[in-house]
């Protein structure tokens, strides 16, 4: 591996954690931004010479450390920065902040809560969160929000004018300012542990950095929050999610789909933590919510021990009380699969075909997946080839459209009327 390959790889890991750093520090996510990508030019000047660091993460984070403090001190005087933040500058550059009472002493977290204030739009809360956060490129946010790549970029550029001139505070809010952010933020944890656990774009379906970093805000927002039902639906979500990763890619990290996978592989531990909090999310009245509606519907799956046993009719019926209270096209495809599955591929089909006019769907390559799936299961060899075809046009994964062209290749021989 290259230089320049290991700086891109530790870059696309450490670079949220460099901008939280940095943001502490220079109270200004955007100027937080522009010290990742200095530091990130710097050690393509010095690491061809010098070699990478044992520790690259740490070395691009000290760095990032350093430039942020000669920043402020460039800024403003010494004497009035240290009236602002109440010690000195080295302190606030190499210590940990000291935590109040339900704060929580992670930067990434804070760096969250402040990309999710309310004077942002909750799209631009959510672009620029998963911009920040997730490491994401602008093309990977567009593909995961269903919308067209200039429209994200515009919503980041103005969220970082928009939080720099409003002067919004780095920190993790108390009270009504709390509650007032909490939908967005479980939104943009939501998001980031989704494009980790499939990546929208790349050679690899999985991007395990992205879901670590999700699964421990999510934890830590609800040791935070223990009264919020929803920030235990969540957290009771990824925890089941993540617990198949190591069943969905085979050898060399091709894809396995969720009727092949060998469910010894499944996390134990990360099942029971799912379902406890589920449990809890139960007992804080959030077993409505959209979060634990999807987490009961994991849990489902969890607890089949073979995927024929899987209970089909129960999934259809929390997927149709997830329609109700966060009506999607994305629910209702999830929805006809489940039918599909309890009814038959016929019903499942004709829950599809109303879905193909919906505009938020007609660059969604599962769509034609799912539907290539119904096809096949009906016998109808041709038509599901064409659909996994236009599904593996549509994917930017290289292993998401390796699976699919293999699918078609299958359809194709089956031909028409085999079921075989």
């Amino acid at each position: 591996m290259t230089v320049e390959s290991s700086l891109e790889t530790v870059f696309r890991l450490e670079s949220a954690r460099i901008v939280a750093t940095a943001a502490r520090i220079v109270r200004d996510v955007g100027i937080a931004e522009e010290i990742a990508q200095d530091v990130l030019v710097a050690a393509l000047e010095q690491w061809p010479e010098s070699g990478v660091p044992e520790r690259p993460g740490a070395w691009l984070t000290a760095a990032a450390k350093h430039r942020a403090v000669d920043l402020v001190r460039r800024r403003e005087t010494y004497a009035r920065k240290l009236a602002e933040l109440g010690r000195t500058l080295d302190e606030a550059a190499y210590d940990p902040e000291p935590s109040g009472p339900g704060d929580i002493d992670d930067d990434m977290l804070r760096l969250v809560f402040t990309a999710c204030h309310p004077v942002l739009s909750a799209e631009a809360r959510t672009a620029l969160t998963l911009r920040l956060v997730g490491g994401l490129r602008t093309d990977e946010i567009a593909r995961a929000f269903l919308v067209p790549e200039p429209t994200v970029a515009q919503r980041i550029v103005r969220a970082k004018r928009t939080l720099a001139k409003a002067d919004v505070p780095f920190e993790v809010p108390y009270g009504a300012d709390r509650a007032a952010r909490l939908g967005s933020v479980l939104e943009v944890i939501y998001l980031i542990f989704n494009e980790g656990y499939a990546a929208t774009a790349g050679d690899d379906l999985l991007r395990p950095g992205l879901c670590e970093d999700a699964l421990r805000l999510a934890r830590q927002l609800a040791a935070l929050m223990p009264k919020e039902g929803e920030v235990h639906g969540l957290a009771a979500l990824l925890e089941l999610q993540a617990s198949r990763t190591a069943a969905r890619t085979g050898p060399g990290g091709a894809p396995v789909l969720l009727a092949d996978q060998d469910r010894t592989r499944w996390n134990r531990l990360l099942i029971r933590r799912g379902y406890a909090a589920l449990e809890r999310a139960v007992e804080a009245g959030g077993a409505t919510g959209p979060y634990a509606l999807q987490a009961a519907v994991a849990a489902c799956h969890a607890r089949a021990v073979t995927y024929a046993e899987t209970d089909w009719a129960t999934i259809a019926a929390l997927y149709g009380r997830l329609a109700a209270v966060a009506p999607s096209p994305v629910v209702e495809l999830n929805r006809a699969v489940a039918v599909s599955m309890a009814e038959g591929p016929e019903a499942g089909l004709a829950l599809v075909d109303a879905l193909a006019a919906a505009p938020d769907l007609d660059r969604y390559h599962l769509l034609p997946s799912v539907r290539g799936d119904l096809l096949a299961r009906l016998g109808r060899g041709t038509e599901a080839r064409a659909e996994f075809e236009r599904a593996a046009a549509l994917t930017r994964n290289e292993r998401e459209r390796a699976l699919l062209l293999q699918r078609a290749a299958r359809a194709a021989r089956m031909g028409d009327d085999d079921v075989s």
